[in-house]
């Protein structure tokens, strides 16, 4: 095993619709390939027949028939407190993610011929931070350490700079499968700083996709007066012709949509064939008003830089969605700059991911990244707001496109006479009212010795250089200090949530590691446990009292644990008989 310096750390995109995995060999970038010559892996998650995994292309081919017990877009649930059904159970958004990051773990090992523990990642520059502690919860979860989270506009803009020694401004569009995101980018042969960004979580090529699903559903309700939305499994034969409709476009001018016995007519027993024609130029005015709202974006984020469109030198184009023509046709014509595409644009970001996992290596790929903030971090105080005093005006301590890491202190000050705790809230969002932006956090500074009006207090926020957040508070007199916890931050697990979920990944995923291995550990345990179960009966006769309770009660357990055939429950029975048996006969090897 190499030692931690030299250790491979990989980078993943994880994305809506395709995830990538890319590391550093041979002093070049190479994204790994998937399977079948493919580099990405459609970001598909379900379960067959058995009950056993799948994960990728096999996912996303059962998706059509079997959409109850497959999952799609889980990056769009990132940071919920939702529970995603999949067959007859429920996953957090992490635990599927884990999935995915899981598998790709394994085919940078089996590439890289090492164990893999390590791990850059991407997320959409807008997202939050609650988005980004579940997305390091998934990390966790599926096994890696993650080192750093980088915005996937940054990742892009070092993997298309990667070498390029010109001084530059550009602009990263990053329109993805579930989220679009528009940096700021300064170049120089020494450092690449995000000036500003904006964004939105829930744009992108799934919502292209909803367009057509619905074109498709009306033209079935008045042709043949069914509504196609009431079976599950017609609707994933809709989703799935969307977006092969959707990726035609971007080369065809017109592409018929051809999907036979879709559906049973009510009452008359005949099938429905669905032949539909769609022109590109009918689909472009489908999503004209997503990419009007991008384009807003770009120039929200230009006026976070203070720059005007004239002071942008280049345009990089990242995700899927960005093959659409009508983008690129958009952003020339507003920017007056065509944009560039000579890099993958579904490959970037994994490739950008995996220089900066290099650089964290100690190996010399680039120049050094400084990025910024999406959002405003703050608290509330009491202050004055249109004129009347109001108890929840938003004080920020980290503004919106602030370079990180980043530590801002500030003091505020006890309302009252003899006050004995402070309470601490924690807001997210740009408005003057605190109420009026997302809370992500409350605590109390408590035990403090009947402060008088006016006794300061310092509060403190630092955000890491992955975009995560924490809050300090300290009483200047006495020292009393507390930090935050974010008790509604809904996607950050628990030290037993954790493990839990690790459990689970671990038996949902044991057969696709390595499935010999697999059965041979099985049957090992089994050997193992029919051994202890034999030697425990033999010794029963000279048992008494307790003891005799005892050995009946583990030899049970130890039975149902093997024809339940679960690992966990079949090694916590084997432990408690083989630590039985040590201490009533030490002689005995079990």
């Amino acid at each position: 095993m190499p030692n931690k310096t030299s250790e491979t750390i990989i980078g993943i995109d994880l994305g809506t619709t395709n995830s990538e995995v890319a590391l550093i060999r041979n002093g070049a970038v190479e994204v790994l390939e998937i399977e079948n010559g493919n580099k990405q892996l459609p970001s598909y998650v379900g379960l067959d027949e058995k009950g056993e995994i799948l994960v990728g292309e096999a996912a996303r081919n059962q998706y059509v028939l079997y959409p109850e017990r497959t999952i799609k877009s889980v990056k769009r649930h990132m940071g919920s407190n939702e529970q995603i059904q999949m067959g007859d159970k429920q996953y957090s958004p992490q635990e599927i993610s884990a999935i995915i990051l899981r598998h790709l773990k394994q085919i940078a090992e089996k590439a890289c011929g090492e164990s893999i523990s390590r791990a850059v990642i991407t997320v959409p520059a807008f997202f939050s931070d609650t988005q980004r502690q579940a997305t390091r919860d998934a990390g966790e979860i599926a096994g890696l350490k993650v080192e750093r989270i980088i915005n996937e506009p940054t990742a892009a803009a070092l993997a298309y700079e990667a070498g390029d020694q010109n001084d530059n401004i550009i602009l990263v569009y990053d329109l993805g499968g579930g989220t679009f995101d528009v940096s700021v980018v300064q170049m120089d042969q020494d450092m690449v700083e995000v000036k500003a960004s904006h964004g939105d979580n829930h744009l992108g090529g799934d919502d292209f996709d909803q367009k057509l699903i619905d074109h498709i559903v009306e033209f079935i309700k008045d042709k043949y007066d069914v509504d196609a939305t009431d079976s599950a499994r017609a609707m994933s034969r809709i989703t799935r012709a969307a977006e092969e409709t959707k990726i035609a476009l971007s080369s065809q001018a017109y592409y018929t949509i051809e999907e036979e016995h879709l559906l049973e007519r009510p009452g008359k027993g005949k099938p429905i064939h669905l032949s539909l024609e769609v022109s590109r130029t009918e689909y472009e005015e489908m999503i004209s008003d997503y990419i009007d709202t991008t384009l807003e974006a770009i120039h929200t984020a230009l006026d976070g830089a203070k720059m005007s469109a004239s002071d942008i030198g280049e345009i990089l184009l990242v995700g899927g969605s960005t093959r659409t023509p009508l983008v690129q046709q958009r952003l020339e014509s507003d920017l007056k700059i065509q944009p560039r595409i000579e890099v993958n644009p579904d490959l970037c970001v994994a490739m950008g991911a995996a220089i900066q996992a290099g650089m964290l290596n100690g190996k010399q790929l680039g120049p050094i990244l400084v990025d910024v903030t999406p959002y405003t971090f703050g608290t509330s105080a009491i202050s004055q707001m249109f004129g009347m005093r109001y108890p929840h005006c938003f004080v920020p301590l980290i503004k919106k496109n602030t370079p990180i890491p980043v530590t801002f202190s500030q003091s505020f000050y006890t309302s009252y006479e003899n006050q004995t705790e402070v309470e601490i809230k924690v807001y997210q969002g740009e408005d003057p009212d605190a109420m009026k932006n997302t809370e992500i956090g409350e605590f109390y500074l408590k035990d403090l010795k009947k402060l008088p009006e006016g006794s300061p207090i310092i509060v403190t926020f630092s955000l890491d250089i992955n975009g995560i957040l924490s809050v300090t508070s300290t009483e200047k007199k006495q020292g009393v200090e507390c930090s935050l916890v974010i008790d509604n931050a809904i996607s950050r697990f628990q030290e037993e949530e954790l493990e839990q979920a690790k459990n689970t990944l671990r038996n949902l995923m044991q057969d696709k590691e390595n499935p010999k291995e697999t059965e041979d550990q099985k049957n090992r345990e089994h050997i193992k446990a029919t051994a202890l179960i034999e030697k425990a009966r033999k010794l029963l006769p000279s048992l008494e009292g307790d003891d005799s309770e005892d050995a009946v009660d583990m030899i049970k357990a130890l039975e149902n644990a093997l024809r339940k055939e679960h690992p966990n429950e079949l090694q916590q029975a084997i432990d408690d008989l083989s630590d039985l048996l040590y201490y009533l006969e030490p002689t005995i090897e079990p």
